[in-house]
């Protein structure tokens, strides 16, 4: 039986797989998309009921679609998110398999391409694009024991607030996820304890612009990845309606802040002393962004209202003062740990050489050490935009872009002797 053949083979139909699919059509193409799941399933299944877009819709979004339901300026719910990005798959008629798992990729041996073999059969490519994006591996940190009699999830995994046994809960990591599930779960009556680490927190919005506006004009997100930190952690929010986290705010209504967690020993867990630390580099980080915007002001000669309030901190609470740094479990009535500690990847289905010896990709702009692999969606791949839906969208031009270019290479031809001496002949 003949193997099914495909110029590009797209792994994903998550939002870097349905940006690839319109360029790769643009550029006329052929491809396919393999999803084992639906059309952005993660959005569906891996977050939390009441979580919304961090961003607004005027803003993550496609450039060719609209949020049909929503205001510019509104946060859409996450089933909305992913019902838009079905609805824009079906728009651009992206050659969208689902329940098909990839399993293997491995060059051609002494011909070009790729064999990928796959729950629904091989099939051959000359390029791959690996858009399985960053939220791979929910990772848990080997901690707390198992058997410790805590349950222990990841924000993954977490659904809502009925969910969790009684008790109290500690959440771990404050970046966007961990701030917003634990306060979900203060707001519903729960005694929340929340470890807090190293972060970003700019303002949600200031002098009536929402901060990814402030971070477009101000060319943040543009920003290429510093070498070794192409991870930060950002606390921001758009429960709600959209707000600014405040951490201070956050305890003076009955939350316990945390240092960064280390260890757990006898139902002990101990904290790192860098709450205040923390706290101030995040407060550190909101201030430069108002400064920045108010000197963007200043020099366009923008009217925006003035907003002096918003370098109004509340007081720090008891638990900054005098942070907790060793904490019995069971005492303090944790019944639940949620782990707000990010993901880790799996490419172990991609066996070529793309991956460095920590199994992460190696690429440029996203295009891999290994020539006709490609990577889409990763946090930091071109910019700091590059893991957002508008990102990625631009960050999947310049991959049809590349792809298209190697086409142009591998399409040429000399010309014969005979008709460049014809031509020399004529002239």
């Amino acid at each position: 039986m003949p193997i099914e053949k495909t110029e590009v083979l797209v792994v994903g139909a998550g939002q870097a797989g349905i940006a690839m699919s319109e360029h790769l059509h643009a550029c006329r193409i052929e491809h396919i998309v393999l999803e084992r799941g639906r059309p952005a399933e993660r959005w569906r299944s891996c977050r939390w009921d009441s979580l919304v877009a961090n961003g607004p819709a005027w803003h993550d979004r496609f450039p060719g679609l609209d949020f049909p339901e929503n205001g510019p300026d509104d946060f859409v719910p996450k089933e909305k998110v992913a019902d838009y990005l079905h609805a824009y798959a079906d728009k651009i008629h992206a050659p969208i398999r689902c329940g098909v798992t990839v399993t293997q990729v491995r060059r051609n041996e002494g011909r070009p391409g790729f064999t990928v073999q796959t729950s629904g059969g091989p099939i051959e490519a000359d390029y791959v694009v690996a858009a399985t994006g960053p939220f791979q591996i929910p990772v848990i940190p080997p901690v707390v024991p198992a058997d410790s009699g805590i349950m222990q999830i990841h924000s993954a995994d977490y659904k809502n607030p009925a969910q969790l046994p009684d008790g109290n809960v500690l959440v771990i990591g404050a970046g966007s996820s961990g701030a917003q599930i634990a306060e979900e779960l203060m707001r519903s009556g729960r005694k929340v304890y929340l470890a807090v680490g190293p972060h970003d927190r700019p303002p949600r919005s200031y002098r009536g612009r929402d901060f990814v506006w402030w971070l477009g004009v101000l060319n943040k997100w543009d920003a290429e990845a510093t070498p070794g930190v192409e991870h930060t952690t950002i606390a921001v929010s758009g429960a709600g309606g959209g707000h600014t986290v405040d951490f201070r705010r956050l305890a003076a209504e009955g939350m316990t802040l945390l240092g960064r967690a280390e260890t757990c020993h006898d139902g002990i867990m101990t904290f790192a002393p860098d709450l205040a630390e923390n706290i101030a580099r995040g407060d550190a980080n909101y201030l430069s962004l108002l400064d920045e915007a108010d000197a963007y002001v200043a020099r366009n000669g923008i009217t925006l209202p003035e907003e002096p309030s918003a370098r109004d901190f509340l007081p720090d609470p008891e638990c900054m003062r005098h942070p907790i740094l060793q904490m019995d479990l069971k005492k303090s009535g944790i019944t639940t740990i949620i782990w707000a500690t990010g993901f880790g990847v799996d490419y172990s289905w991609l066996e070529v050489d793309a991956l460095n010896e920590n199994g992460r990709p190696r690429h440029q702009r996203g295009v891999s050490s290994e020539p006709g692999v490609y990577f889409l969606g990763l946090p930091w791949q071109t910019r700091r935009g590059s893991s957002f839906i508008w990102g990625v969208w631009h960050d999947a031009k310049y991959v049809a872009d590349h792809i298209s270019k190697q086409r142009g290479y591998l399409a040429y031809e000399p010309a014969s002797p005979g008709e460049h001496q014809g031509t020399a002949s004529q002239a």
